[in-house]
């Protein structure tokens, strides 16, 4: 088992994808939980993704891994003091997330990867762990270091942005409203809460009259998604938690 700070690309998987993104990342599910008011405690949910992916070895791997994590020799979710501690030492884990800082951290096993963003804040989740088949994951991410193309709809390439960042629609009358990009291929991407072929989105473009541009023109280089600002929060506890 490997531990390290996450990079820039990964963090935008300590949140909830599409169903789509999640069929191609092997997304597994997520565990929540918190420290409890004493800071020791230790309250989790687990959510589903795909079940078929949840097989008895998975299962006794993440029991593995998260008893690990809770030991002395990790202390990252021993309690909410030694994850902020831990954090502490790493100082590449931070991140701006939707709670402030936050901290991410990836877990290596032979076969998935542990993705874990940490917010050692009372009263909050304190940890999101989210599942993956590493194979498809890292498959997934270095396909989406392309970017994401915008054309024209005689396929004329406008300017590409890095998986997750933004870009700002101008109606025909002027409106303007900004969305979160995700990759999906080559041909594809997430644009909001909609699915569209590159060329399908050019064409609604023209028909509406509408423009699209970077919120933020920079050169792609190696620059992943900086804040994932546009996922939903999931900072605030609403749901009773069962101890594991």
């Amino acid at each position: 088992m490997e531990i390290r700070a996450m990079e820039q690309e990964e963090q935008k998987y300590t949140y909830r994808q599409s169903m789509q993104i999640q069929g191609q990342t092997g997304s597994i599910g997520y565990l929540r939980g918190d420290f409890g008011s004493r800071g020791n405690e230790f309250y989790t949910t687990w959510n589903d993704h795909r079940q078929s992916l949840k097989t008895e070895e998975f299962q006794a791997e993440f029991d593995e891994v998260i008893n690990a994590l809770r030991s002395k020799e990790y202390g990252l979710l021993e309690g909410r003091s030694q994850m902020s501690a831990y954090a502490g030492k790493c100082p590449d884990s931070a991140f701006p997330g939707n709670c402030g800082t936050e901290y991410g951290f990836r877990v290596d096993t032979e076969k998935h990867a542990y993705l874990i963003r940490c917010n050692p804040v009372k009263g909050d989740y304190n940890f999101y762990c989210f599942c993956y088949v590493k194979e498809w994951l890292d498959s997934h991410m270095k396909k989406a270091r392309q970017g994401i193309r915008f054309i024209d709809p005689h396929y004329k390439e406008l300017f590409r942005i890095p998986d997750g960042e933004k870009i700002v629609i101008t109606t025909g009358w002027g409106e303007k409203n900004e969305r979160v990009c995700r990759f999906i291929d080559e041909y594809h991407s997430e644009i909001g809460s909609n699915l569209y072929h590159i060329c399908e989105f050019a064409e609604r473009m023209e028909r509406s009259g509408a423009t699209c541009e970077p919120v933020q023109a920079e050169p792609q280089k190696n620059k992943n998604m900086e804040t994932p600002s546009g996922y939903p929060s999931m900072c605030k506890k609403t749901h009773n938690h069962k101890e594991r």
